[in-house]
């Protein structure tokens, strides 16, 4: 962290208020501040300018490949192997669709607990409509691995889970579906750009994303997908959108899908959005992984040391070994809901997960030292004086 060659933070490339200490990011990146002029720029010189020939003239058709491409860097996967579109869910019904076909003889898809909700209701909505006799089989994270075994077709996890930030090995558990043919599905939504990621290298047959977190592509931004590329050519798309036929301006009646990743494109992208991500991925250009995950454990552990020298009445639910922890710190408090809502008051923006869970990302391109120390004197002082007492911070808003 007082590495004088460092390039991080970068506090002054993000619009964050003055005296704001943000610790989000792993829910919603902050808008960089060059993104409003790219997109009024997409708004006006491309839409309103060329009108439907943006298309062609501003390459608007290309893009889901090329931005993706700018992403693949970011975890450690080839050019042309991912396809940005859609939502994460929408990617994730896309992977495990298509691993299911890959292993029909096996009908058991792996997850674990700690598995963000959406991908398992999107398990449990797939198994539902294919009326196959699928299992969707929930183990303890701890007991993942052994839990991989010759009946098993497909296992889907999230590589950091949401609630505690504890971190799969993502290398191993790739080996061991390997070893057992089982197909192998990631969901990076809290690790790319958080911390280096080696999809590639790993082995595994799928990985997804979003981008609107450490990535900072504003919300709404689209998913991706990443499909190994020996197997793409396997895949008969469960989702045949007309943007992942082969040829969609020859309007065929029936489905003929491309011959490339581009076969896990679905609709019409979202031009708007892609244009904002694009211009927040320039952001990544000069970023050395290795050196931002150097600098995310030590803001981690200042804050864990801290926090339990400061505030004992919060338990720590986040694994304590920063190796086994992605860039984020989560504590229990039996009133954490309220209590946050009295820290974001108080200008230190973090979030809440049910039941009791106070989760704080930490991002090195704008945080600092400063900023932990400073949040956490603002904690303890909600927490040492009950301030989240106030009935104005029990009122549950639609998004906690």
């Amino acid at each position: 962290m007082n590495d004088s060659h460092s390039t991080l933070p970068r506090k002054d490339l993000f619009e964050i208020p003055e005296g704001l200490i943000y610790l989000d990011g792993n829910s919603l990146g902050p808008l960089p501040k060059t993104v409003p002029a790219r997109v009024n720029a997409m708004l006006q010189a491309e839409w309103g300018h060329h009108l439907i020939r943006g298309w062609n003239l501003a390459g608007w058709m290309e893009q889901p490949l090329s931005v993706a491409n700018r992403v693949a860097r970011l975890i450690g996967a080839a050019d042309n192997t991912l396809v940005l579109g859609d939502t994460l869910s929408i990617k994730v019904y896309q992977a495990l669709s298509a691993a299911l076909t890959l292993r029909p003889e096996r009908k058991v898809i792996l997850t674990d607990s700690g598995n963000f909700p959406s991908d398992l209701y999107m398990a449990q909505g797939l198994i539902r409509q294919l009326g196959a006799g699928h299992e969707l089989r929930v183990v303890d994270p701890e007991n993942v691995a052994q839990e991989i075994t010759t009946d098993i077709a497909a296992v889907l996890l999230t590589q950091v889970d949401y609630r505690t930030g504890r971190l799969h090995d993502m290398p191993e558990l790739s080996k061991r579906a390997a070893d057992a043919n089982a197909v192998m599905i990631w969901d990076l939504a809290h690790s790319a750009g958080a911390l280096p990621v080696e999809v590639e290298e790993s082995g595994c047959e799928f990985a997804v994303g979003c981008t609107y977190k450490y990535l900072n592509g504003g919300p709404g931004a689209p998913a991706f997908i990443y499909v190994r590329p020996d197997v793409v050519s396997e895949i008969d798309p469960a989702l045949a959108g007309w943007l992942g036929h082969e040829a969609p301006f020859a309007f065929e009646p029936d489905y003929r899908p491309a011959t490339s990743i581009e076969r896990f494109r679905v609709g019409t992208p979202p031009v708007i959005q892609i244009a904002a991500l694009d211009e927040a991925l320039t952001l990544w250009d000069d970023v050395d992984l290795h050196e931002l995950r150097k600098v995310s454990v030590s803001l981690c552990e200042q804050f864990i040391e801290e926090v339990e020298a400061r505030v004992p009445q919060l338990k720590l639910v986040s694994p304590r070994d920063a190796l086994r922890r992605g860039s984020q710190v989560s504590f229990a408090f039996g009133e954490g809901y309220a209590a946050m809502q009295a820290l974001i008051e108080r200008g230190v923006i973090g979030d809440f997960r049910a039941p009791d869970v106070m989760r704080f990302g930490f991002t090195p391109l704008y945080i600092d030292g400063a900023d932990v120390s400073r949040a956490v004197v603002i904690l303890e002082e909600v927490i040492s004086q009950n301030l989240w007492e106030d009935p104005k911070y029990k009122a549950v808003g639609r998004v906690t």
